[in-house]
């Protein structure tokens, strides 16, 4: 059985130091996504919405890694990537101090060789085990390219994040780069190296990563 670990592989974006920022490329990669918007007034730590749509991300993930794991020709063990996260606010400038109203898209890494017809059988098995819950209507697989990013390893809870984000102008302006999340339509970025349901706070670590540009063509 042939065993394909993009942690492995594409080890370059997943081990930056703390506190410390650097520029990375991100290929265009294959991801299992679900996107939604946390319900006024929440965030989400308490939002129904999102803690649903994680479920079903997770579900799909692991159902489909022991689907290739177990099928009788080209059996794949594809390791389940850390959960990712993107965030944005349409229409206002986001800010990580207030959550609330945010829209999110959730996603996990998976090899070039999983395709649509993979994923819809692996959607098949899993409703027939849960039900035809509204959220696995949401799932997607879907493929892009970050580009160009800044990003650096933030240890401890959420909250702190603007903390560690505080040296990225600074960071950038030495490199002649702007970044892209506010006002110029950028997504706020998150990789969550190990499990955020299980976690204690201050043992968390999260790769924050912001899209950027040189600052000539950003205008």
């Amino acid at each position: 059985m042939e065993t394909i670990d993009l942690r492995r592989d594409l080890r370059h974006l997943y081990r930056p130091k703390p506190g410390r920022f650097e520029l990375v490329d991100v290929p265009e990669l294959g991801y299992l996504s679900i996107g939604r918007r946390i319900e006024p007034g929440r965030g989400p730590s308490d939002s129904p919405g999102f803690d649903a749509a994680l479920q079903a991300l997770y579900g799909l993930a692991y159902t489909l890694r022991f689907a290739l794991k177990k099928r009788t020709v080209d059996p794949i063990d594809a390791p389940v990537m850390p959960l990712q996260g993107q965030w944005w606010l349409t229409g206002g400038d986001f800010d990580l101090a207030h959550p609330d109203n945010w829209e999110y898209r959730l996603l996990i890494a998976v090899p070039d060789r999983i395709g649509p017809a993979e994923v819809d059988a692996a959607l098949t098995e899993l409703r027939t085990k849960r039900g035809d819950q509204p959220e696995l209507g949401l799932l997607r697989l879907e493929r892009f390219a970050e580009g160009r990013c800044a990003q650096v390893l933030h240890v401890g809870p959420y909250a702190t994040e603007p903390h560690t984000l505080a040296g990225l102008p600074a960071f950038l302006a030495g490199h002649g780069l702007v970044d892209l999340v506010g006002p110029r339509g950028g997504r706020h970025h998150e990789i969550y190296l190990g499990d955020p349901r299980r976690a204690a706070p201050e043992k968390l670590r999260t790769i924050l990563r912001h899209p950027v540009a040189d600052r000539a063509d950003a205008g």
